[in-house]
């Protein structure tokens, strides 16, 4: 079989790729360790979202310092985002409630950005540290929407 000697090559050629690419993708037992927002106080097409995005939009509403510190590069920006904040978060209401975006509900790249920034926090890194990382790994996606 001439496949037979290419496949072991081939397959030690990605595991030693694979190993290399820097993953900071945050497991529920991290997520516990971090602050999140209760599940209760988003709206219901976020209860009804996958796990991964709940968890992006509980971490952005907790921990608002983190995610309007860190870009968003899906092209948001022409919507008028200005930060990964934007994806969750339209605005506050004068009574202090907050006003939510679904932006995140549809779209990967604000999700993995934030789930990246999760797990980089429970890391111990601090802001611009995550903002760094952030930027090396994404900026090939697209614009940033912050300067």
């Amino acid at each position: 079989m001439p496949t037979r000697g290419f496949l072991r090559p081939t397959l030690a050629i990605v595991f030693a790729l694979a190993a290399s690419i820097p993953i900071y993708a945050c497991s529920p037992e991290a997520a516990s360790e971090i602050a999140m927002a209760p599940m209760s106080d988003m709206p219901s097409d976020v209860q009804a979202a996958p796990v991964a995005v709940r968890q992006a939009y509980q971490f952005a509403v907790a921990n608002p310092d983190v995610v309007k510190g860190i870009p968003c590069y899906c092209g948001c920006g022409a919507e008028g985002h200005t930060s990964n904040y934007s994806c969750y978060i339209a605005g506050q209401d004068p009574d202090g409630s907050l006003r939510f975006d679904q932006h995140a509900l549809g779209c990967s790249i604000c999700v993995d950005i934030t789930r990246d920034a999760m797990g980089m926090l429970g890391q111990g890194k601090t802001i611009p540290e995550i903002r760094a990382a952030i930027d090396q790994t994404y900026s090939r996606y697209g614009p940033s929407n912050m300067p």
